[in-house]
């Protein structure tokens, strides 16, 4: 192994819904989260539910015009990932997000794992034709209330892994691949809860990877963490990612 390789390891980020609170866009499972205040909130994003009920998609369109996860804009933590891989450290990024703030960030798409597919794109749940979620925002303001798919007249849903769907099997491939061969990995604003993506921090850590965890509350993998940091991602994760690209490990 080259001296280089040894000063860079790959570094490993798995990134959830606290990375972008500080953009706007709410923890759905937090304390305060949507599925917690709302439980019927979770019928919109239910595949079966989305499938066979013409009302739930018509509101699942609506709450999509009216998220804020279309307009927000990448924070600092964010922006300290995207620098980090800018400085020559490998990085790849695993993340539970939908909103594309790491690739809006500066990251790579080829470097971005996106575990619950993309919020910024429209599936055809038949032909599977895909197509930016601005157009069929717009016809939805436009009056269609549950616009259909323009090649073969299918159910449009967004680009996103739905409750009683599956994974992506070859992105969560990739996924495992990358969390068995970092030197690093750091589980950021997860609650490591959710499988099998919380499962990518387990392997990381038996595969001899240091293991860091940023994220307010405690998670069921802190034991295995060589670090648990408490503190503001805003701040915290900005200040790791430095220590990590001045080779302070």
């Amino acid at each position: 192994m080259s001296s280089e390789t040894t000063r860079r390891p790959l570094v490993a980020i798995l990134s959830g819904a606290g990375i972008s609170t500080d953009s706007g866009i709410p923890d759905y499972r937090g304390p305060q989260g949507l599925w917690r205040r709302d439980p019927e909130a979770e019928k919109l994003v239910t595949y079966d539910f989305y499938m066979t009920d013409p009302d739930i998609r018509r509101r699942s369109w609506q709450m999509r015009r009216e998220s804020k996860a279309l307009h927000a804009r990448p924070n600092g933590a964010h922006e300290a990932v995207a620098r980090l891989e800018r400085s020559g450290v490998p990085v790849r990024v695993i993340t539970q997000n939908v909103d594309g703030l790491h690739q809006l960030a500066g990251m790579p798409e080829r470097k971005v794992l996106e575990l619950h597919g993309t919020a910024r794109v429209v599936e055809c749940t038949h032909c599977e034709e895909r197509s930016g979620m601005d157009e069929a925002l717009e016809r939805v303001a436009a009056g269609e209330a549950d616009p259909a798919c323009r090649e073969c007249g299918g159910i449009l849903k967004s680009a996103t892994v739905m409750f009683g769907q599956g994974l992506d099997p070859e992105v969560l491939t990739e996924a495992v691949a990358v969390a068995r061969a970092c030197q690093v990995f750091i589980a950021v604003g997860t609650s490591l809860q959710v499988q099998p993506a919380a499962s990518l921090a387990g392997m990381a850590a038996e595969s001899g990877a240091r293991l860091i965890i940023v994220n307010a509350e405690p998670t069921p993998y802190d034991a295995l963490a060589d670090e648990v940091v408490r503190e503001p991602i805003g701040t915290a994760l900005p200040a790791l990612l430095e220590r990590i690209t001045d080779g302070g490990g």
